[in-house]
């Protein structure tokens, strides 16, 4: 049965315990013998030699207007979406549809980012071009999602924890050499399972050393502790665990040396459950979830750019809308995947005919996103299809 309890520490044993019962002897002055005694000094590490690129890429990210365009499904996933509109699972299949989405034209004047696949980062278009290139040339910073998936963690409430920590120096080192210049990492939360103390203690600590390992290479690491919308919780009980987790997640930035300045989040907003009865209008999950941000997030983070969690296209869009309707300390906005893409893959059906079309409902999807990290998003002429809700429950990505 999952604890009700979020966070249980363990007793802390006084030292005055370890001696207890024992009489201290007391040396004799005469055989005291005084040293001079140095102070431990305090070792800090160096920042990395890509200290102002590491900014630099944050602040290009976080730019007015623009968000992220999350297409870094695994080949599994993409599958999935594929097999959606009757399509095989293909490379050649993955290849034509990503061609789609890095080609749309001006795509750069509402995207400053796209988080790619390792396939897609080392492939090239249906005519040709490199991913990263095409990218480049549309003013998108090319970025690659570098965790290697959820695992079951032993010892929780039948919880998981991320993997892709062996290797990732080199990994990340030679994605950077191919054009990367920011990173993905994402493990999640389950509300429903507790969470553990256990489960969040590690996804904390495992976002730490990979947001510690990609700077050292030169990619800007998108710090992502996904809060999982399953589960008929209240939108109370989310922000609740929120706060626990991203002290967690910031306790253990700071003891990795991560420089604050050059990296990026991607937080869930604070939503209810997606099962839960009383839904929250787009005013209460903005005033939660801006609540969250001021309590837990240093200003000195360039850019929060929030996932979407299976919300509708409109949803997450009036959502993000909602957050900008003040200033913020930070760049409020988006790194969507499926509330971009939903209505433009089912555009597209996989025919070559029909690119063009799938490409514009992708520019108005990233013009609505845009509009709404400026605080100007009306929802006027939005589809019926753009207001269905994508919530997958146990969704693996």
């Amino acid at each position: 049965m999952a604890s009700t309890s979020l966070l249980k520490s363990s007793p802390v044993v006084d030292k005055s315990e370890f001696v207890k019962g024992q009489a201290l002897r007391q040396p004799s002055a005469s055989v005291i013998r005084c040293h001079p005694i140095s102070a431990p000094s305090l070792t800090i590490r160096a920042a990395s030699s890509y200290a102002d690129e590491l900014v630099k890429t944050a602040k290009t990210i976080a730019s007015p207007g623009r968000g992220i365009l999350a297409m870094d499904e695994s080949n599994a996933t993409c599958g999935k979406r594929l097999a959606s509109i009757g399509l095989e699972n293909t490379e050649a299949n993955r290849q034509a549809y990503r061609t789609l989405l890095v080609t749309a034209p001006g795509l750069g004047q509402y995207i400053s980012g796209a988080i790619l696949f390792e396939e897609t980062l080392y492939q090239s278009t249906i005519d040709g071009h490199k991913m990263v290139d095409v990218l480049v040339e549309q003013n998108i910073v090319p970025g690659i999602k570098v965790d290697k998936g959820l695992v079951p963690l032993a010892g929780s409430n039948d919880e998981s924890w991320c993997q892709g920590l062996d290797g990732l120096a080199s990994r990340t080192a030679a994605y950077y050499q191919q054009g990367a210049r920011f990173a993905k990492w994402r493990t999640v939360v389950s509300i429903p399972n507790g969470p553990s103390a256990l489960a969040v203690k590690e996804a904390a600590w495992g976002l730490a050393r990979y947001a510690s390992i990609s700077q050292d290479s030169g990619l800007v690491p998108i710090v992502e502790p996904e809060i999982l919308l399953d589960g008929d919780h209240g939108i109370d009980r989310t922000f609740e665990v929120a706060q626990k987790v991203w002290a967690e997640v910031f306790f253990y930035l700071a003891e990795n040396n991560v420089m604050f300045e050059g990296i990026l989040l991607k937080p869930s907003m604070v939503t209810p459950g997606a099962e839960c009865k009383d839904r929250a209008t787009p005013e209460q999950v903005a005033d939660y979830t801006l609540k969250l941000l001021q309590r837990r997030i240093p200003p000195a983070v360039p850019g929060i750019m929030f996932l979407s969690g299976g919300q509708s296209e409109v949803e997450a869009t009036f959502n993000l809308n909602a957050m900008n309707q003040s200033p913020n300390p930070w760049h409020v906005s988006f790194s969507y995947a499926r509330a971009l893409q939903n209505t433009c893959l089912k555009t597209w059906g996989g025919v070559p005919e029909n690119v063009k079309a799938a490409q514009d409902t992708l520019l108005i999807r990233a013009k609505a996103n845009s509009l709404a990290q400026l605080g100007k998003y009306t929802g006027e002429g939005e589809s019926d299809e753009a207001k269905q809700g994508m919530f997958v429950k146990g969704y693996v990505y």
